[in-house]
């Protein structure tokens, strides 16, 4: 029992080592190469900026209103897990007995099914903040956008500088909705740690690799950093053409 529990330690300090690993490693990364935060970060300047020009902003508003029902669903799912949890509580000896009948896995102990559940219910708990953060920041931005004058001629440096802004915290709503979304990932690690400690140390290692193929590697990002250059050369032609 006693290798068990070591064994349970090492995998939990694994848990906390990728997740907090792969965070810093992501951000120190977006600023020197290109994945799915930096350039649609330029995206959405590109978007602001043009926002700037329209009378009409319907399409703004109908989109920012489905990005913000995909954010209220993960919001409203998550305090449905929670719930779940927190009622796995008090039935943790019918799930120590659902863990003992399946093959392969290491002995149930009390203490540490709790424990483990605890970590669950702190998971989803931070996913409810991030998610319910990034749904304000996007009602601030319809705030901002309101509020925006309209500029056809593209020349007003300061709601140039307006638009950056607006940029800027939608990429922090963004930015809020992805670190929800990480949690949903390294809770499913964490299922894997009720089983076996090794099989927990092994999904953690597949969450990250998991993520930074699909932020950094995957085909989405080839598509849209091309589109990120081709926006990029769009604009420093029109600002020419105006020069």
């Amino acid at each position: 029992m006693m290798t068990y529990y070591l064994f349970d330690m090492i995998a939990a300090l694994c848990f906390f080592s990728c997740w907090a690993g792969y965070s810093r490693f992501a951000r120190i990364k977006a600023k020197t190469s290109n994945c799915i935060a930096k350039c649609m970060h330029q995206h959405r300047i590109h978007w602001m900026n043009q926002l700037v020009g329209r009378e009409v902003r319907v399409a703004e508003a109908a989109l920012l209103a489905n990005l913000e029902r995909n954010i209220t669903f993960f919001a409203s799912t998550t305090m449905l897990v929670l719930a779940g949890v927190l009622t796995l509580f008090a039935q943790v000896e019918r799930l120590e007995s659902v863990i003992a009948s399946i093959p392969l896995t290491a002995p149930p102990e009390h203490l540490l099914i709790q424990l483990k559940l605890t970590l669950l219910a702190f998971i989803f708990v931070m996913a409810f903040f991030q998610f319910t953060w990034s749904m304000r920041q996007y009602g601030f931005l319809n705030v901002m956008i309101g509020a925006t004058p309209v500029d056809k001629s593209g020349t007003n440096k300061p709601l140039q500088d307006y638009a950056l802004q607006m940029a800027r915290v939608q990429d922090r709503a963004a930015h809020a909705y992805n670190y929800g979304l990480r949690s949903y990932y390294f809770a499913m690690a964490v299922l894997c740690g009720f089983f076996h400690p090794l099989l927990f140390i092994a999904a953690s290692v597949v969450v990250v690799y998991t993520l930074y193929r699909r932020e950094f590697k995957s085909k989405a990002v080839v598509a849209i950093t091309a589109g990120m250059q081709i926006l990029d050369a769009e604009q420093l032609a029109q600002d020419k053409s105006r020069a």
